[in-house]
């Protein structure tokens, strides 16, 4: 009974943007109908797995949802589309607007049966540009916002991609704030509405917001950049066994760090006196803060800097995070039962509520798992429902 139970959401989405937006309105209590084509979510075939089309990309990308898979290409696939969207509150797609349009499942078209509905079509490009129709995926965003040429700036001057699905995952999360803006005003004022999440300009909002700098005045007072971000030394540091992350911030913890490191000579240091001095020495500041951490083992700048209250982390690797202190004390990796999977690794929602407790409703579905479940709340007789499968309109789980 998380804050939106009782919320009924169609799911148009496929691979990761998307999914990942729906998962979330998932665990915050939403019902999920996840509309699949009879192949399945392409990210069901990115192994490993136990069984075919359950790895673990789909398994923690769509759980809180409930799978019905469908031919829409065939007149009666629409149907049972639009039959969902005439109960549903929100109905999200990333399929770009030329076919949904083909398909008749655009927004005039949903609409028409459902005036309060809200349409969130998640996109590569806003409709008034130039790329409005072009393909977008996760590593193209990247490149095309600016990412990729920071990274080569702070590095080694090759660029790079995030080894993450960073684009994928914050379009995703704007799109949720996106829809739940929607659903406030829906409730203020009984309107529905179509909203737009374009991934092009969501990504140059995040990656500019930090580095448009002299760039956001006319004429232009720099080249943009913020220096701090691409410090060649702004970095997990080198201790004398490993490595761990540190942010020494304001005037404050500088001045901790310094007695905490024995090096309070360098307190007097003109260009560790204040925040705005630091920031135009960067590239001296970092690099001095490297030298001083290798003086020591990982665990004993930890408890230093721990207690002089200096914001310090581990630096973690896939493993080691899985047991971390904290982690594990608040239950984080948890291990569930999956019904056909068997044992797996839950993340929690990361959010918590203090009236309405969010946790996912259910595991990552198997393909059409629930297919006659939600064709029968549709209006469909079991009778009809043979008839579509055998059409191949749909299929049952399997």
């Amino acid at each position: 009974m998380g804050p939106l139970a009782g919320i009924k959401i169609v799911d148009m989405t496929s691979v990761l943007m998307g999914p990942y937006a729906t998962q979330t309105l998932g665990d915050y209590g939403a019902d999920v109908i996840k509309i699949e084509a009879l192949e399945g979510d392409i990210t069901r075939q990115i192994g490993p797995w136990r069984h075919p089309g359950m790895g673990p990309v789909f398994l923690n990308a769509n759980r809180s949802k409930r799978s019905i898979t469908l031919d829409l290409k065939q007149a009666a696939g629409r149907e049972v589309v639009l039959r969902l969207a005439t109960a549903a509150d929100v109905f999200v797609s990333n399929i770009r607007p030329n076919a949904m349009a083909r398909l008749r499942l655009d927004y005039e078209s949903v609409r028409a049966i459902n005036p309060q509905i809200v349409y969130a079509v998640m996109c590569g490009f806003a409709a008034e540009g130039p790329y409005a129709e072009k393909p977008a995926y996760d590593d193209l965003l990247q490149g095309a916002s600016g990412l990729s040429h920071l990274m080569a700036k702070a590095g080694d001057g090759t660029p790079r991609y995030a080894p993450i699905a960073l684009a994928d995952r914050v379009v995703g999360l704007s799109a949720v704030n996106a829809i739940l803006a929607c659903l406030v005003h829906r409730g203020r004022t009984g309107q529905g509405q179509r909203v737009d999440v374009p991934m092009f300009e969501t990504m140059a909002t995040f990656v500019m917001g930090d580095h448009l700098g002299g760039l956001t005045y006319e004429p232009p007072l720099d080249a943009g950049y913020y220096p701090r971000h691409i410090s060649p030394d702004r970095r997990p540091y080198r201790t004398s066994d490993g490595y761990i992350c540190v942010m020494v911030y304001n005037d404050k913890q500088w001045q901790s760090f310094f007695a905490a490191a024995g090096r309070t000579d360098l307190a007097a240091d003109e260009r560790f006196t204040s925040f705005s001095k630091r920031l135009a020495n960067i590239d001296f500041v970092y690099a001095e803060l490297g030298r001083i951490l290798a003086s020591a083992t990982s665990a004993e700048w930890l408890q230093r800097l721990d207690a002089a209250d200096v914001p310090a982390m581990p630096m973690h690797d896939l493993q080691s995070i899985l047991t971390d202190p904290h982690m594990v004390a608040t239950d984080f990796f948890a291990i569930a039962e999956h019904p056909s999977e068997g044992a797996i690794r839950n993340m929690r929602v990361p959010a918590a509520w203090s009236e309405t407790p969010a946790e996912p409703t259910q595991l990552a579905p198997r393909l059409g798992q629930q297919s006659a479940e939600i064709l029968a709340e549709a209006g469909y007789a079991p009778a009809e429902v043979a008839a579509l499968v055998r059409a191949g309109v749909t299929s049952l789980g399997r």
